[in-house]
């Protein structure tokens, strides 16, 4: 039976040899890494992989998918999870401390929630490698004041080392999707250039102030600092979130502590 895409799922299967090639070459596997690949699909990337004498792990949600790599795969030591990548415990496949290394061609309509489920488990990987819609790459880069900086923006370059490796037409894809793409390495920061105390905290701000973008802070924050709190952190409140820096959301964070913390006797 030939296997067709998905188009609920975002599947869009990369043929390109030049192109896969080009991605297993910058990514460099090594013997003894653990490689998890998301979104296999056909398997174009994987097989490529398999030679790399890597410990392989995929995970598809597509069961037909799942099952024919399984199946084509034999005794190579591939790793199949028949698994939603959105809900995976990518930190149960770490041995001995060895942190995961991660690829993949990203499908388009889950991309942007994965990274977030991904930075929540950044203490287990050692960098991800990921072919993703141009337009999103182009977020995880973004400077403030620029129309892509964003959420996404700050949250990803708080946490990662962010790169864009290089951008490919709709054409390297089967079904061909209608907007180009780019691969981006992201490598987690062991000590982020910014501290934040509590990033729980840090998070809800972020979000909270790009809720309502075209506002300025004082009236997308006003549930959570006056005007006097966001002046406090160095940042004018008239501004909107988009024109505030990681650093910045950083200090503004800082400020819940600073109010919190018992004042120190006379």
């Amino acid at each position: 039976m030939k296997l067709i895409a998905n188009k609920r799922l975002g599947q869009h299967f990369l043929h390109e040899r030049s192109v896969i090639r080009r991605i297993v070459e910058l990514f460099h596997p090594k013997v003894g890494e653990i490689i998890v690949e998301i979104g296999p699909g056909l398997g174009a990337l994987t097989y490529e992989l398999l030679d790399c004498d890597a410990e392989l792990h995929v995970i598809e949600l597509d069961g037909r998918f799942a099952c024919e790599l399984q199946r084509s795969a034999g005794n190579r030591g591939l790793v199949v999870h028949h698994a939603d990548a959105l809900r995976f415990d990518y930190c149960s496949l770490c041995c001995d401390a060895q942190k995961l290394r991660l690829i993949g061609n990203l499908p388009y309509n889950i991309s942007t929630p994965l990274l977030f489920w991904l930075l929540d488990q950044s203490r287990c990987i050692a960098d991800m490698f990921f072919m993703m819609q141009k337009e999103v790459a182009q977020r995880l880069t973004a400077q403030p004041g620029t129309k892509d900086y964003g959420r996404l923006s700050v949250m990803i370059q708080w946490r990662c080392q962010v790169e864009s490796m290089f951008t490919v037409g709709p054409g390297v894809f089967s079904p061909a999707p209608k907007v180009d793409s780019t691969v981006v390495r992201l490598v987690p920061y062991s000590t982020p250039p910014v501290e934040v105390q509590d990033p729980e905290y840090f998070a809800t701000i972020v979000r909270q102030a790009f809720s309502q973008r075209r506002k300025t802070l004082r009236n997308s924050l006003g549930s959570m600092f006056d005007a006097a709190d966001i002046e406090k952190a160095g940042i004018d409140p008239s501004v909107r979130a988009e024109r505030v820096s990681v650093a910045q959301f950083a200090r503004l964070s800082a400020a819940k502590s600073e109010r919190s913390s018992p004042s120190k006797s006379a």
